[in-house]
């Protein structure tokens, strides 16, 4: 086996893997509504092979920062911290966080922002 073949078995191993396939290639496919296969081969594709060993660690940061911003967004924190300043970044920040790290554990993300909006209040009526 030439070194073009062991690379190209090494990116299949890859995007092939079940940790590829579970968190990457099934939920995207779904998503842009296109076979895994497709998915797989733009993949194969568009990235190297150190793009390729990468990508599932920064996906699942990636994961964390999008879910942060999707809680900052259903708090409505821009609105209390920026707008009217009555709630700090730092204080933000740690209830997002707090709140992201049990959804990451497991918990119902629409349970975990009721939560959430219950803190939110408290932390609002506290600061006055």
């Amino acid at each position: 086996m030439d070194d073009e073949a062991k690379l190209i078995l090494m990116k299949r191993r890859i995007i092939e893997s079940y940790a590829w396939q579970k968190e990457i290639i099934l939920p995207l496919s779904k998503d842009f509504d296109c076979t895994k296969e497709e998915l797989e081969e733009f993949f194969f594709d568009a990235l190297d092979m150190s793009s390729l060993e990468a990508l599932h660690s920064t996906f699942e940061t990636a994961q964390y920062l999008c879910l942060i911003k999707k809680l900052h967004a259903d708090l409505r924190l821009c609105w209390f911290c920026s707008t009217l300043n009555l709630i700090s970044k730092e204080d933000a920040d740690n209830l997002k966080e707090k709140l992201a790290d049990k959804i990451i554990n497991g918990d119902d993300y629409s349970q975990v922002l009721k939560e959430g909006q219950k803190e939110l209040f408290s932390i609002l009526k506290d600061s006055i």
